[in-house]
């Protein structure tokens, strides 16, 4: 590589950073859509702590339709669960389990609490039942999926309703059902809801001619709308869970503190980066002010990932993370550039002391970040809640930081020793004159 070379790779990489920022922080139209781009850091999912919503806490009980093991119960309404808030509009909603036999219901930026928990806490079980006194044939724990839908009435309206689909078993007992009463005097099949707090409620009496396959059926009953159908959906869904779930404590967490830890971070974590870029330059140079510029490709990598990967919903804790990150990614470039200055010092030439100094430095760069990687692995498996948004923001970021000073930092040291590559004093180098005297 050439010194022009050099120099047009900086221009690009200037331009490119620009890009970058562009991109991350600002929001505009899209060209000739109708769609707005937020820009990665706006993008990010917040946590409650952060952007408000509701928090509810539910004790499970084993159900008397379920059986098996009550942990596998518990894991399978968790999944469940977390696909009627999904459905409902709340995908950034966060559903784990609790002290073990606790599930523990998170959803950020609700407009109407009382949605959730009417929702959540007032499920239906389906009933199919060969008669309206008798014995249920078939329940809600083999359903699959319910969505709501329509079909033309035969005066030509819509008659909303939901579909529901079975499960293998719960096909099968479907048509054997349906081919039951399909032969009998009463060819009707009854279906009930049944509610949590014990009440019941005829849904629909559909008459049946033959046995029905597929492993799904439509059912309307009394709903006269679109929403009356997706309630009723969503309260089928909620009673299929494996558990009876009661609510054992609950709060609506507003969203002031957020705007403010939010703000406040923001402000801290602009003042802390101006100082460690102004510290680095004055200690290191033109190492210093290298290392700022893979600070910033560092900066535009983390939100863009934070806002990437679905596993992030970034809390204060999860800020925590961010900030620990950032200092690490700092922590490595010093580790390296001390390396550096002690390879010169010693007699070294300037390309061979840069490429010493990463050389060196790698072992306890990797040591230490290995470290922590698994100190966050194993917050993220056993802890819960705050502790794994902790967990995976700091992982993230050791991640990142290790690319960062290992790769970009030296990338941009390479480049800049074909523009300057005979003056030491630049990169804050000097020979250590008792140690050459030797």
């Amino acid at each position: 590589m050439n010194k022009p070379t050099a120099i047009k790779r900086f221009i690009f990489l200037f331009v490119f950073m620009l890009l970058g920022f562009v991109l991350t922080f600002c929001q505009f139209n899209i060209p000739f859509t109708t769609q707005i781009y937020k820009g990665f850091a706006n993008s990010i999912k917040l946590g409650l702590d952060l952007k408000g919503g509701v928090l509810a806490v539910y004790e499970a009980t084993p159900s008397s339709q379920s059986g098996g093991n009550f942990d596998s119960n518990l894991n399978a309404t968790v999944a469940r669960l977390q696909n009627v808030l999904t459905k409902e509009g709340y995908p950034e909603s966060v559903v784990s389990v609790q002290d073990g036999n606790k599930i523990r219901v998170e959803v950020p930026d609700v407009e109407d609490p009382q949605t959730v928990f009417d929702m959540i806490g007032n499920p239906a079980e389906l009933e199919f039942r060969a008669s309206e006194t008798g014995e249920a044939e078939l329940t809600g724990k083999n359903i699959s999926d319910v969505y709501a839908s329509y079909q033309q009435s035969s005066s030509g309206s819509p008659e909303y309703g939901v579909v529901i689909k079975f499960d293998a078993e719960g096909s099968t007992k479907f048509f054997n059902l349906t081919k039951q009463q399909a032969e009998a005097s009463d060819n009707y099949i009854y279906i009930y809801a049944v509610y949590g707090d014990g009440t019941e409620e005829l849904v629909s009496k559909a008459s049946v001619s033959e046995g029905i396959a597929g492993g799904s059926t439509f059912i309307s009953g009394s709903m006269n709308s679109q929403e009356e159908a997706e309630s009723f959906a969503l309260q089928i869904m909620s009673g299929t869970f494996s558990v009876n779930l009661t609510l054992a404590e609950s709060s609506v967490i507003s969203a002031t503190l957020g705007v403010d830890a939010i703000k406040y971070g923001l402000i801290a974590a602009v003042i802390g980066i101006f100082l460690m870029v102004v510290y680095m330059i004055w200690r290191y140079k033109i190492m210093g002010l290298l290392a700022s510029f893979a600070l910033m490709f560092y900066i535009i990598l983390y939100l863009f990932f934070l806002q990437a990967i679905p596993l992030v919903q970034l809390t204060l804790e999860g800020i925590a993370g961010i900030i620990l990150s950032i200092g690490m990614a700092i922590d490595a470039n010093i580790i390296i550039f001390e390396r550096i200055k002690e390879e010169y010092a010693y007699g070294k030439r300037l390309q061979p002391s840069i490429e010493a100094g990463f050389k060196r430095a790698r072992p306890a760069i990797l040591d230490s970040n290995i470290t922590t990687l698994i100190s966050a692995l194993i917050l993220y498996f056993f802890g819960t809640g705050s502790i794994q948004g902790f967990a995976i923001t700091l992982f993230i970021g050791i991640v990142l930081s290790m690319f960062s000073a290992l790769v970009i930092s030296k990338t941009f040291l390479n480049w800049y020793y074909y523009i300057n590559s005979n003056k030491a004093n630049k990169y804050s180098l000097k020979r250590e004159v008792q140690v050459n005297a030797k």
